[in-house]
C-alpha cells in the first residue's frame, strides 16, 4: 500500500467527512483547519472568520485504490466550486473551496485538473477553488470527528450532508466502501 494525504475544503468539514469517509481507497479522514494565520485555532476562533483558516478534511489515501483524480472527481460533484467564500447557507472565508497539496507532483496535478476543468466549461461560472501548498494545518476538536456518523438525524446531517452522500452514492457507485 502506498498512501498520498491531500487537504480538501468544500464547505462545513462535516459535509466533506460525510462522504470521504465511504470512499474506497481513503484509509482516513481528519476534520480540521488549514492555510490560516493563527496557530493552533478553535473552531470558535475559526467561525469568526479572523484567523484565515479553512474549514477542511486531511484525507490518506491508498495510490493503488484510488487516484487523486478520481477524488478530485469526488470532491467537484459534492460541493459548488464557483460560490467564492460560501457553501449554500455557510457563508465566509471557512468555507472557501480549497485544494491543498503536500508534495510539488500533486500541486501540479491539481491544476492541471482545474484547467481542464475550466477549459471544458463544466461549470457555467467561473471556478473559485483555491489551490494551494498545505500551510498551518490544525486538526479540528474531537467533537468534529466522525459528526455526521455519530449525529445521522442532526438537522444539518439530515438536510445538507447526507444528500451529498447520498449524491456521491449515486453518481460513484463502484467507488463507495463496502
Amino acid at each position: 500500500m502506498t498512501t498520498e494525504t491531500i487537504i480538501l475544503g468544500g464547505g462545513c468539514f462535516w459535509c466533506t467527512e460525510a462522504v470521504f469517509v465511504k470512499v474506497r481507497g481513503v484509509t482516513d479522514v481528519e476534520s480540521g483547519y488549514a492555510n490560516g494565520h493563527t496557530q493552533n485555532p478553535t473552531y470558535e476562533q475559526v467561525c469568526s472568520g479572523t484567523t484565515g483558516h479553512n474549514e477542511v478534511v486531511k484525507l490518506e489515501y491508498d495510490t493503488t485504490q484510488i487516484t487523486l483524480r478520481e477524488l478530485l472527481e469526488i470532491f467537484y460533484l459534492v460541493h459548488d466550486p464557483t460560490t467564492l467564500n460560501r457553501q449554500g447557507n455557510d457563508a465566509g472565508t471557512q468555507y472557501r473551496s480549497g485544494i491543498y497539496t503536500t508534495t510539488p507532483a500533486q500541486l501540479a496535478e491539481v491544476e492541471a485538473f482545474v484547467r481542464d476543468l475550466e477549459a471544458a466549461k463544466v461549470y457555467s461560472r467561473p471556478l473559485t477553488t483555491e489551490v494551494t501548498a498545505l500551510q498551518n494545518y490544525t486538526a479540528a476538536e474531537d467533537y468534529h470527528q466522525d459528526f455526521f456518523e455519530r449525529n445521522p438525524y442532526q438537522g444539518y446531517c439530515v438536510a445538507v450532508a447526507g444528500p451529498k452522500v447520498a449524491k456521491f452514492k449515486k453518481t460513484f457507485a463502484d467507488r463507495v466502501k463496502a
